[in-house]
């Protein structure tokens, strides 16, 4: 015999119970009991109803009547209307006696856990009685059967104890002898001793279905949900979450403890000593495996099975010196919440005895501190123990797996994660059986910790990175254009899955919590929102996403000075933005302190030379105990470019013009020209080394006259360039005359820096650097005569984003 139990979603409505026949007709066995719950939302109603009627708020006919309306429409809808007046008939008089049940609490104004009880019954009566009735009117051989005649419980209202002595005896009676092959009974309902209505809880109905299962010693239990069993995650947090073909059963129940809502947590018990197989299915794809929950040793798999949460926790903290040695403490402060039915779902105890900590449901956390205080009253008085402290707005997350046991490092592995994405652990409990690793988190955090956990342990270890990119202009453009042209390459090869969740230029910003569609993200963000920095900052708080990395692809000062604020929060920062690391040189070391204090990468690799490795050599060099001695650089593809294609038939003016609109320049070419983009990047290599340093530390030997460095706009700066067009002639024939070449030259030796054109002759490493190209030779202790060099293209958009995606492949790969 087989027990299928389906919940109120897969009961909802008629179509919902039309699917729910097909699944038991095609069944096509001899014997079959199907459990079933009310019609998706009845009992909230029901609920309702009597909270309005014992607060004497009429209203409570308006619940009656919806109650009233859900159950005539899908009678109507199911079954043939030459038989439906004996069922209408039969439901109606229920429903009366409801409403009087519920008049008498509106005439009292008081509601009783066994009024409650009677009242919330009627939903898996009714449902019960109406699927029965639908099967038989389609010529199944069925036959409803009131499980208050065989559950017995003791007269606890609201979840009731199990007699399971008369229970089995009723049960196996019953099914022993009834000559049909479908029994349709009603889950969560029972009846006490004396014969009062009782409840067996919310979730309840899973449990009637394991009692009857147990009772018969039932060949299998199904449940049937909206969901394809029970997942590794939860699916709706987690997107990536799977099904988990078979668990064990003392797997399932730590998952369903730790709020895996799939399955009610005393189902399994039942089960579990006969060896009963429980099999999770979804009414809505019957097609699908499910999940298989089984004996131990038929389960075999991953050390984690799965990873669960449970929301609005507390924590109650007792701690003081009064604790120390003393029995009891811990009876008194157990035996407190007992009495008051509160349930404890997580405890963790310091060595010390210092301090007990338990996790106790939000909605019981104003009483337990109460009746915690009274209860120690007089060591709080003499200051032996303090005050209960509490904490909520917390959750439980849970790894869970019945080999963790046998697997070495797996809670270091799941506090690295949560601790490299700034989650904060605020109690840890392992249980003996070492079936389960619990954290007590923020609520806030949860669904970054079980997508940062998930991750971790099931997702073959693609890692997500979400991106927050504010610049979408030359460089940010074609930063998104590699990165929707890379991502099947990275997450095949290096198993990387990046996705852009925010988008935002001087005018507008958008969000996508799914990642934005890049193939058109230009319209997108053309229909965004207005443009707000602070906003910005604060969506990516909000969205609070794993490995979370801010991208600046502007040149904005306001923007630069936001990046201790993503680094506090554990945001990674990728910039090709200078002004941070070349600004007062306690702001850049505050930065790299944040970096390493947060474990949030902060990285500028297209700071100096585009998307060369420069920074990313001389960190390596420093990192092995090398170090530089000197640095001689042309690190201004601008300048380069200029130099390297101004000659006596063109003008100065027109040169610097193309180079602007090719993209080398900055959007004011002034930055480049006067040397102030070049001492930032000789001051930053100079910093990277190990040095003390400030812009205005750098002697910068300019070539520009005093009227262009003076202009404050671009108009001016290019009417200065074709005032002073001879003198930038003088120049080029200074360089022709001695067979030389104009290269703007960045030094560094002995702690100082200086930047300026000189005049290269042949056979210098410099000679032959073209187009737009740039320089470093590195010399140190290792390299002390023949420099390590590094040579290539140094400016230009792709490049510069070639280098902060570079950047970003680094953070992935941490």
């Amino acid at each position: 015999m087989k027990i299928l139990k389906f919940g109120g979603t897969s009961v909802a409505n008629a179509q919902h119970i039309k699917q729910v026949q097909n699944i038991v007709k095609n069944l096509d066995e001899n014997n079959i009991v199907v459990v079933v719950s009310a019609l998706g939302g009845i009992t909230d109603l029901l609920l309702k109803t009597v909270d309005l009627a014992s607060n004497q708020d009429e209203s409570y006919k308006d619940s009656l009547r919806e109650i009233e309306d859900r159950h005539i429409k899908t009678i109507k809808e199911l079954i043939p209307i030459q038989l439906q007046s004996a069922i209408l008939s039969k439901v109606k008089s229920e429903l009366n006696t409801l409403e009087t049940l519920a008049e008498g609490a509106f005439l009292i104004a008081e509601k009783t856990p066994q009024l409650t009880d009677k009242i919330v019954s009627f939903g898996e009566l009714l449902s019960s009685f109406i699927i029965s009735e639908f099967f038989i009117s389609t010529g199944m051989n069925a036959a409803f059967k009131d499980s208050r005649e065989l559950i017995k419980t003791d007269d606890t209202y609201g979840k009731a104890v199990v007699n399971f002595e008369s229970t089995n005896t009723n049960c196996k009676a019953y099914f022993s002898n009834t000559k049909n092959k479908i029994t349709v009974i009603p889950g969560f309902i029972s009846s006490s001793a004396k014969g009062n209505h009782t409840t067996l809880g919310r979730g309840g109905s899973d449990y009637s279905a394991a009692v009857v299962a147990s009772a018969i010693d039932a060949e299998e239990l199904q449940i049937w949900t909206d969901v394809s069993g029970m997942y590794t995650a939860n699916p709706r947090i987690v997107k990536q979450a799977k099904a988990i073909p078979q668990i064990s059963y003392e797997e399932a129940m730590e998952l369903s403890h730790f709020g895996a809502k799939v399955l009610y947590p005393p189902t399994i018990q039942p089960v579990l000593s006969k060896n009963i197989p429980i099999l999770i299915k979804n009414t809505f794809a019957p097609e699908e495996a499910g999940t298989l929950i089984a004996k131990n040793e038929n389960v075999l798999g991953k050390s984690v099975r799965g990873i669960s949460n449970v929301e609005h926790i507390t924590l109650l903290s007792l701690e003081g010196p009064g604790m120390i040695g003393i029995p009891g403490i811990s009876k008194r402060f157990f035996e407190v919440l007992s009495q008051a039915g509160i349930s404890v779902v997580l405890i963790t105890q310091a060595s010390s005895e210092h301090s007990i900590c338990v996790g106790i449901s939000d909605n019981d956390a104003i009483i337990a501190e109460s009746l915690v205080n009274a209860a120690f009253e007089y060591e709080i008085a003499t200051q032996k123990i303090k005050p209960v402290l509490v904490e909520t707005g917390l959750a439980i997350i849970a790894l869970v797996g019945d080999n963790m046991k046998s697997h070495q490092g797996l809670s270091g592995k799941m506090f690295s994660a949560l601790g490299k994405n700034n989650v904060n652990i605020r109690a840890i409990a392992q249980g003996a059986s070492e079936r389960n690793i619990s954290a007590v988190i923020k609520n806030d955090d949860v669904k970054k910790a079980l997508n940062t956990l998930h991750e971790e342990f099931f997702e073959e270890n693609i890692k997500q990175l979400n991106l927050f990119v504010m610049g979408v202009g030359n460089v940010g453009s074609r930063f998104i254009k590699q990165i929707q042209k890379q991502k099947k390459y990275l997450k095949t090869n290096l198993k990387l899955n990046p996705r852009v969740i925010g988008l935002s230029n001087s005018r507008t910003m958008i969000f996508e919590e799914g990642g934005i569609p890049l193939e058109h993200w230009e319209e997108l963000l053309a229909k965004g929102e207005k443009a707000d920095r602070t906003k910005f900052y604060e969506n990516v708080l909000k969205y609070n996403y794993r490995n979370s990395i801010f991208v600046d692809n502007t040149a904005s000062e306001i923007v630069a000075n936001d990046y201790s604020d993503y680094l506090k929060r554990s945001i990674s920062v990728v910039t090709c933005n200078k002004i941070a690391c070349s600004s007062d040189y306690k702001k850049y070391r505050d930065l790299k302190d944040l970096s390493r204090e947060y474990n949030s990468p902060f990285l500028f690799e297209t700071n100096v030379g585009a998307g060369l490795p420069i920074i990313d050599t001389l960190k390596h060099l420093i990192a092995s105990g090398d170090k530089i001695n000197k640095i001689q650089a042309v690190l201004s593809g601008s300048l380069n470019f200029v130099f390297n294609n101004f000659n006596d038939k063109t003008t100065f003016h027109d040169i610097v013009k193309r180079a602007q609109e090719e993209g080398y320049t900055e959007p004011d070419p002034k930055i480049d020209l006067s040397g102030i983009d070049v001492m930032r990047k000789i001051l930053i290599l100079a910093r990277e080394s190990g040095y003390v340093l400030n812009i205005e530390d750098i002697k910068n030997k300019s070539f520009l006259p005093e009227e262009s460095l003076a202009a404050t706009n671009n108009e001016d700066f290019y009417a200065s360039l074709t005032a002073h067009e001879k003198s930038f002639q003088n120049l080029y024939k200074k360089a022709v005359s001695s067979e030389s070449k104009l290269k703007y030259v960045a030094e560094f030796e002995n702690g100082k820096a200086s930047v300026g054109l000189e005049l290269i002759p042949k056979g210098h490493d410099f000679y032959n650097l073209e187009g737009s190209d740039n320089i470093v030779l590195f010399y140190t202790e290792r390299y002390p005569n023949q420099p390590l060099i590094i040579k290539g293209a140094g400016a230009g958009a792709d490049v510069t984003a070639s280098g902060i995606f570079a950047d970003i492949i680094r953070i992935g790969n941490f």
